[in-house]
This record gives structure tokens, sequence and C-alpha cells, in this order.
């Protein structure tokens, strides 16, 4: 709290304090006091105010310190008017009253939201899995009657599968921890399964796929299939007009282990590299491309996030996209 500030905040005490100092003058000049007197009662008065407004500075700017520094160190700031410095002011009481009030109407309206959101959720994923009946009967079906219709059904109802996964994971992620199991997880055993799970779409595609994974990572098999899949759906997405490719591969670096999914597509113009991992981007690609919902990185992103992977991406237009994968290996987990 800057001094000029201060004074601002209490000018209508000065203009007061103004005010009867020059009734006084007239009283003392009008009554025939000698101007000496006036001179010693003004100067005793003007020392009395300047040191009431050095004392109040003092204590209000003190005051305000200890809030800044409340809010600077406790996580929960909106504990505020609990953790209120002590104050004999009246003013600051009835303040501080106000703020616990408010903080506890906000509070019960986090709570509201966050309980609305848990319903919201808990009916995704039921039904999630509810739907996840009939897709499964479809695909078997069309496994036991195989022809060009079955075919293309199945087809179609993977890409159902996809998106309901899609759904659930997303709904899933502001939870993660609640969800996931941290293990020695086999890279190629997960590349494999993504891509058997995807193909007749690679097929129908015409891209072929490549995996040399030859080292393990500590994650959670189930959510890194997930991101995984993601990585090949959108390589197959923008694949380039022939011989088209997708490479799954790992390399091992000197805090852990690198995968990395490479495809020789479209690619992504330079301008949009930095943008690819934004809720609902789609880009020049998606536009003129097949459509596309702009969440897929942006999931494997977050997701990634919650379990500790860097993700990154190298990719020049009309040559490709690599996307990245960093699994650190901790000091701990390289003990075990």
């Amino acid at each position: 709290m800057k001094f000029i500030d201060f004074i601002k905040d209490r000018v209508m005490l000065l203009l007061l304090q103004g005010f009867a100092m020059f009734l006084l003058a007239g009283f003392l000049y009008a009554t025939g006091y000698p101007t000496a007197y006036g001179a010693v009662i003004f100067l005793c008065w003007l020392l009395l105010l300047l040191a009431y407004l050095a004392v109040e500075y003092y204590r209000r700017k003190r005051y305000f310190k200890q809030m800044a520094e409340v809010l600077e160190h406790v996580d929960q700031r909106y504990l505020l008017g609990e953790l209120m410095p002590e104050s004999f002011r009246l003013e600051d009481h009835i303040y501080q009253d106000m703020i616990r009030k408010s903080n506890k109407s906000v509070i019960e309206r986090i709570r509201q939201i966050e309980a609305e959101q848990k319903d919201y959720r808990e009916y995704i994923e039921s039904w999630v899995h509810e739907i996840k009946a009939p897709i499964t009967g479809i695909s078997l079906m069309c496994e036991n009657h195989r022809d060009e219709l079955t075919r293309r059904i199945s087809l179609e109802n993977q890409k159902i599968e996809n998106y309901v996964d899609m759904a659930l994971y997303y709904a899933r992620s502001e939870e993660v921890y609640k969800d996931y199991v941290i293990q020695e997880t086999d890279l190629q055993e997960v590349a494999r399964e993504v891509l058997a799970k995807n193909k007749h779409y690679l097929i129908q595609n015409g891209i072929q796929a490549e995996v040399d994974c030859r080292h393990r990572a500590f994650t959670d098999q189930k959510w890194i299939s997930f991101i995984l899949n993601q990585l090949v759906l959108n390589a197959t997405k923008y694949k380039g007009d022939s011989n088209a490719c997708i490479k799954i591969e790992t390399q091992e670096y000197a805090h852990g282990v690198r995968l990395l999914v490479s495809d020789n597509g479209i690619g992504i113009k330079e301008e949009e590299l930095g943008r690819i991992y934004d809720k609902g981007f789609t880009g020049s690609n998606g536009r003129t491309h097949e459509r596309s919902t702009g969440m897929g990185l942006y999931l494997c992103r977050k997701l990634c996030g919650r379990l500790g992977i860097d993700i990154s991406a190298r990719s020049r237009e009309g040559a490709g996209t690599q996307i990245i994968l960093e699994f650190p290996v901790s000091s701990y987990l390289s003990k075990l």
C-alpha cells in the first residue's frame, strides 16, 4: 500500500481537519488571542495529526502485508476469510464476516458442481459399458458371417467403438489416479494389440505397419494402449496418397524410454504444429480431409500429463509426422 493512496483514502478527514483549523483561527482572531498562542496550538494540532496518520498508515500497511503473505503461502485461497489476521477495527471484522459467507457459498456451489460432474461421469461410464455389449455382438456376427457387407459393417462398428472409448477415457481423464496401475509394460505387445484392433481400418486405407519395440516402460498398459490407439488412428486419418506406412518403435535415452509413432502422411504445417494439442483444434488438414473432432491429441496430451509421460511432435508438411512419448524412469524405479 502506497502512502499517497492512503492519504487519498482519507481526504475527507483531512478536509475536515483543515476546516476545523480555519474555524479555530477565526475564533482566536476574533477574541484577540496573541498570534504566538495560535501558532503553538496549530503546530501541536498538526504534529498530532501527522503522528496519527503515520501510526495508522503503518498499522494498515502491516495488516495488508500479512494478508498478502497469507494469500501467497496458502494453497486454498478461498480460505482467506478464516486466515485473515486479527484486527481491532470494526470495518475489518465486517469484511471478514462477509468474505467468510461469500466463500462458504462458493464452496457449496463447487461441491454441487463436483457432485453433478460425478453423476454425469458415472452415467457416461455406465452408458459406455452398456453400449459395448451390442458393439461386441455386431463384431462377433460379422466374424461368423464374413462377406463384403459384413466387412464394411465391421469397419464402421470399429469406428463406433473407437469413439465410444474416447468418450469413456475423456470422462475418466480427470481422475486417472483412481484407475491406473503403474507396472513394467511390454510396449511391443501393446503396439501389436493396437494394430490388431485396427487391422480392418488399416487394410481398407492400404497402410502398412511396422513394429520394433524392444524396450519396456513403467506405465499403465490400458491407458497407454488408448493413447497409442489414438495416435494410430490419427496417422491413418492423415495418410499420404500412396505407400502409406506407420512405424512404431522404441529408443532408449538417458532418463528412460522413448516410444515413436511415425508416418509418411500429409504432415502438419509448421505454423500449426504448436496448436495440435489444443482442444477442438483441427487445423487445415481437418478441414480438407476426413472429418476430425480435434479431441484425439488433446486427450492424449491430457492423459500423458496425468501419467507423467512427455509428449512432443515433429512434422513437416508433405513429409509425415512423428509423435514422441517419453517414459522417464525415476531413481526409485531404476532400483527395482
